[in-house]
């Protein structure tokens, strides 16, 4: 008998956790869907999936963050991510951190099982829609990709993304356990290293560099 693979589903959009759900459980067992990426890194050791499908821009924790924690907490388990950047540059990053596979949304229809399928196997998937772009970041010298190109620590990445999505210090502390105190250390840190002087330019640099989403 096959052994169904167990799927988590990562997406800030409820329709879209829908969808994909509708999409996956012909051929998977859906263990888990969440709609932020601390909630992802949470389920993930909880549930210990064999996929994880996820998108790059989620609240509280972006999706390529939550991959970097993943894959130390988790080295074998098979991250797919499913996007609507197109930018070969995302791709480029995702396999660097560890991803098997890398997917747009609006082609989710017709190729996440197939990725899924692929990854089981130990292969890697690119969706077709980016594969000639991807294939020249990784055969030339590329400028780095929009969220690795500054010099911040993965905490201070951390808290500069909550403070662009305008939560407390209060609120900071509590979901990165850490004091109050903390915080405004990493808050000055970053300031000074990127010479922001207010939360608008902070929060203009974080979606810039792909750690939010603009929208």
């Amino acid at each position: 008998m096959v052994t169904r693979p167990r799927i988590v589903l990562a997406d800030d959009h409820a329709l879209v956790l829908e969808g994909l759900a509708k999409l996956v459980t012909e051929g998977c067992d859906l263990v888990g869907k969440v709609e932020d990426g601390r909630a992802l890194l949470q389920a993930a050791q909880k549930l210990e999936p064999d996929v994880i499908v996820l998108d790059i821009s989620m609240p509280k924790l972006n999706g390529l963050d939550a991959a970097r924690q993943l894959k130390k907490l988790l080295p074998s388990i098979k991250l797919i991510f499913l996007t609507m950047h197109a930018d070969p540059l995302y791709a480029k990053e995702a396999f660097q951190i560890g991803a098997s596979g890398f997917l747009l949304k609006r082609s989710a229809a017709s190729e996440l099982m197939q990725a899924i399928n692929a990854v089981m196997k130990g292969q890697y998937y690119v969706t077709p829609a980016i594969a000639k772009d991807f294939l020249g970041t990784i055969t030339q010298e590329m400028p780095a990709s929009p969220a690795e190109a500054n010099s911040l620590t993965p905490r201070q990445r951390e808290v500069l993304q909550l403070i662009a999505e305008g939560h407390s210090t209060k609120e900071m502390a509590t979901m990165l356990h850490v004091s109050p105190k903390t915080i405004e250390f990493h808050r000055a840190k970053i300031i000074r290293e990127l010479n922001c002087q207010s939360t608008a330019e902070l929060t203009r640099y974080a979606i810039t560099h792909g750690l939010v989403s603009p929208e």
